[in-house]
């Protein structure tokens, strides 16, 4: 399928056909281009768990409230946060980003510019991404507020504000996802019912780890899979063209 193909095809099938399973692999490389997403500073603070084994499918499902996507998949796929890896994700892409510089900026350019790196991924983000009972994002809030006063500033960097950053860019990890598994011809259904503490659990997460989105995977049953037609706003009260 091409694009605008694969976005047509892709639903959220509520039933799935347990009679047609998928390649393990195949789903394996959806999640590949799934890390290919976009996330906030590049951070890419999530992990993907692809869940195989039928024992396991059916305690997840559980823990999805029972809802027939979960329990009629063949694979289950779990997005999760990793905001409390921050500082080993931005060492890691600072790292990168040192030999990234040296081998295609112009040499004279190289020094400021690492110095640059390493200010942003070796001092702001762990200052951002930081976390203590909601006491530094009150701080880094206040900071932003009245640096506000005198230029542009972002604003949204409470511990809240941060958590919801991390969330938005898993969400385009687990879209970008669907959209690879529906060009493969599999089937997805992105959940947001579940008991997260649970999920968390069999998963063996720490308390520091979130759970994002739940996304069952199979083969859609015919005529149960998907019921009726796709509804969607009317694109005019949607499209703002300025």
């Amino acid at each position: 399928m091409n694009l605008e193909e694969a976005l047509n095809y892709r639903r959220a099938v509520r039933v799935f056909d347990k009679n047609k399973p998928l390649d393990p692999e195949k789903v394996k490389h959806c999640l590949e281009l799934a890390s290919l997403a976009p996330s906030s500073s590049n951070m890419q603070l999530w992990e993907f768990f692809q869940i195989t084994r039928p024992e396991l499918i059916a305690r997840v499902a559980g823990a999805c409230l029972g809802q027939p996507a979960a329990a009629t998949a063949s694979e289950i796929v779990v997005f999760v946060t990793r905001q409390d890896l921050y500082r080993q994700r931005a060492q890691f892409v600072l790292e990168f980003e040192r030999g990234n510089i040296r081998r295609n900026s112009p040499e004279e350019r190289q020094a400021k510019r690492i110095r640059d790196r390493e200010l942003y991924y070796g001092k702001l983000m762990p200052f951002l991404y930081a976390r203590c009972c909601g006491i530094l994002g009150a701080f880094r809030a206040l900071l932003a507020r009245g640096i506000g006063l005198f230029r542009p500033m972002m604003r949204e960097v409470s511990e809240c504000d941060m958590r919801v950053t991390v969330n938005k860019s898993c969400a385009l990890a687990a879209q970008t996802f669907m959209i690879a598994m529906a060009a493969e011809g599999y089937d997805t259904c992105p959940l947001e019912g579940f008991d997260s503490k649970r999920m968390k659990k069999l998963l063996k997460l720490p308390h520091g780890a979130g759970i994002n989105m739940v996304v069952p995977c199979g083969i859609r049953d015919r005529e149960k899979g998907i019921w009726g037609e796709r509804y969607r706003v009317p694109f005019d009260e949607v499209y703002h063209r300025l």
